[in-house]
């Protein structure tokens, strides 16, 4: 049986209340090796790791872990999503999913899905790069469209003039996933606070205070993985920004073709557009793909943007859309390379960066998770391996002298 650490503090999630701004902070005197700013899945899977090699302190800023982008993802595993370095951390993934540490989780993290891209038929060639990137050994065919039109049955033939089938694509449990990184954390005895948002960072001597509204901890080492919100968390730090834009990305829930069992069906990427489904709960899981910068917040879908969305819907394909069942948004956060960001701040001692992950995190956690617990617990001038090294926040940031960890 696990149990879960996790403290629920009175006042704002986001500010200090009056009464707390003006009660003195209780200092935690217990000196903590890793504290980790963030309870999405990066936070939760570094908590994981690196668990097993010191004690470890996550802070999550609100009332539940995962509130943010993790718990608003309804993630796929593909080895062929994303750009070169992303599609390499994909990969070294793909071990944790298909075969989870022992106990690690009561049920498979992964279920067959398969995938569709189709493209219009004014977007000749449109899909040749998905085939010419496709992972050895990944199940990547073009098949032909009326055959595509026989596996969604509510695409429309004349819309369709390409299509691309990928069979080793699956859905993930991310709740189960995230979940199971909570409970193996605290396992291993880690400790999750929720409601505690980071207000103040103060290295003194080779010690961090960290500071929330109503307490003050010690730590050796601070893990970023804030998610939106990583470059507020790295200024407080003082630490240059690594360049991150949140963008915003909408999901409704409509209803599927009378008579189709949706759960059958495989998801489908509409490549002229950007827009995506795939089967929810019986129902169909819509995005339009969108990808609109903005600043860190709580992300809400926009009436107009789903109209707008859902005419296309049915301009597109069959579908006759009545009514929306539900909808939301959330951050997928990128910098301007659109690889992860991961390793120590190359100025500021203590400090590492666990972000920028897009619109990938889910998938990618289990390999960063790896890597972040390996570069926390080697010595800082050990070698780094080709992956770290492309990783690294160095990429991002102006050369000086100094820092690490």
């Amino acid at each position: 049986m696990f149990f879960f650490q996790i403290r629920m503090n009175a006042g704002s999630a986001d500010k200090p209340s009056n009464d707390a701004r003006r009660t003195p902070k209780r200092v935690v005197t217990v000196i903590y090796d890793f504290l980790i700013i963030g309870g999405g899945i990066a936070g939760a899977s570094a908590a994981y790791t690196l668990a097993a090699h010191g004690s470890v302190l996550l802070l999550e800023a609100e009332n539940t872990t995962a509130y943010h982008a993790t718990g608003r993802s309804a993630a796929l595993f593909t080895r062929n999503y994303g750009g070169p370095i992303v599609r390499q951390v994909n990969a070294a993934s793909a071990d944790f999913f298909h075969t989870p540490p022992t106990g690690f989780c009561e049920t498979p993290l992964l279920t067959p899905r398969g995938s569709l891209t189709v493209s219009a038929p004014e977007d000749a060639g449109a899909l040749d790069g998905l085939l010419a990137m496709s992972e050895a050994g990944e199940e990547v065919l073009r098949v032909d469209p009326q055959d595509a039109c026989a596996m969604i049955p509510f695409l429309r033939p004349d819309r369709v003039g390409d299509a691309v089938y990928e069979a080793n694509v699956a859905d993930i449990d991310v709740a189960a996933l995230h979940l199971s990184y909570l409970k193996g954390a605290t396992a291993r005895g880690a400790i999750v606070y929720t409601k505690q948002a980071v207000v103040a960072l103060t290295l003194i001597g080779d010690v961090w205070n960290v500071s929330t509204a109503t307490e003050t901890y010690m730590v050796a080492k601070i893990i970023n993985a804030a998610g939106a919100w990583a470059d507020q968390i790295g200024k407080m730090a003082g630490a240059f920004p690594i360049g991150l834009v949140p963008k915003q990305r909408t999901a409704i829930i409509i209803s599927g073709p009378e008579g189709i069992d949706c759960a059958s069906l495989p998801a489908v990427d509409f490549a002229s557009s950007g827009a995506y489904m795939k089967p929810d709960a019986g129902k169909l899981l819509a995005s339009p793909g969108d990808a609109t910068p903005m600043e860190p917040c709580d992300a809400w879908s926009d009436d107009m943007e789903i109209a707008v969305f859902a005419d296309w819907i049915m301009r597109e394909t069959t579908l006759e859309i009545t009514k929306i069942e539900h909808s939301w948004a959330g951050l997928r956060s990128f910098v301007p390379d659109e690889a992860p960001v991961v390793g120590w701040d190359p100025h500021i001692a203590g400090f590492f960066w666990l972000a920028g992950q897009g619109g990938y995190g889910i998938m990618m956690a289990p390999a960063l998770a790896i890597l972040t617990a390996e570069l926390c617990t080697q010595p800082v001038d050990a070698g780094m391996t080709p992956l770290a090294k492309a990783l690294s926040p160095h990429r991002l940031m102006p050369r000086q002298t100094g820092g690490g960890a």
